[in-house]
């Protein structure tokens, strides 16, 4: 599998996510800065990375969402190629109108910084294949912006449609109906707020995230 890295100035787990797709995949990623306007040619797999793009201005992924790149991004998810965006990376898809809903200032106003007891809503997704359904996982968060929300339309259309991922199974963030990650009507785009590249290795204390680089790498191959 050919994957890209998606690296805006502020981005700080581009690394991360690099390590964790270079350790399922035996291929480094393509480590693409925002102000190119193509992707390497044959990607497969286009991931964003948490951190703080462009310092959180405006809104947070508001400014990366317009970056040149994203153009390409977006035409690529068209296409049916696999984009997954992690914490800010969630925040930029729902800028760029490729996830419905926004994330919001946490409820309580806080940074938040552990290890999140999550569930898995749909296994039929590029994404999630790799857990059964209603598995409860262990992923780390690390966000001040990931309260999801959207209308009450766009909640029951998630909810009725399979596109709910992933839901929280405690209290985190305030997000509307605990959601943590959902996909787009396709099934090619996940954003997700929780980090699976830190959760790949016994050190990080749970190695439940590598299932969803697995489950992707077999289903992208398949």
């Amino acid at each position: 599998m050919k994957s890209a890295v998606i690296v805006f100035p502020g981005s700080n787990c581009d690394r991360d996510l690099a390590v964790a797709l270079e350790k399922v995949t035996g291929r480094a990623p393509a480590m693409v800065w925002h102000r190119e306007a193509e992707l390497p040619d044959g990607t497969d797999l286009i991931a964003l990375p948490g951190g703080f793009s462009y310092g959180d201005y405006l809104r947070s992924g508001a400014m990366a969402a317009r970056s040149p790149i994203m153009r390409a991004v977006v035409d690529a998810a068209g296409r049916g190629v696999p984009v997954l965006g992690i914490c800010n990376g969630f925040q930029v898809l729902t800028e760029t109108g490729l996830l419905p809903g926004a994330l919001m200032r946490n409820a309580k106003l806080n940074f938040v910084s552990r290890s999140v007891a999550l569930k898995v809503e749909n296994t039929q997704t590029l994404f999630t294949s790799g857990y059964n359904a209603g598995e409860v996982i262990h992923i780390p968060v690390a966000h001040h912006d990931g309260n999801y929300q959207a209308d009450a339309d766009t909640l029951d259309k998630l909810e009725s449609t399979g596109r709910v991922a992933f839901r929280y199974a405690e209290e985190v963030n305030g997000s509307a109906r605990s959601i943590a990650g959902i996909v787009n009507e396709a099934g090619n785009v996940l954003g997700m707020m929780p980090h699976p590249e830190r959760a790949i290795e016994p050190a990080h204390g749970s190695t439940d995230g590598l299932r969803l680089f697995q489950g992707l790498l077999e289903t992208v191959n398949a």
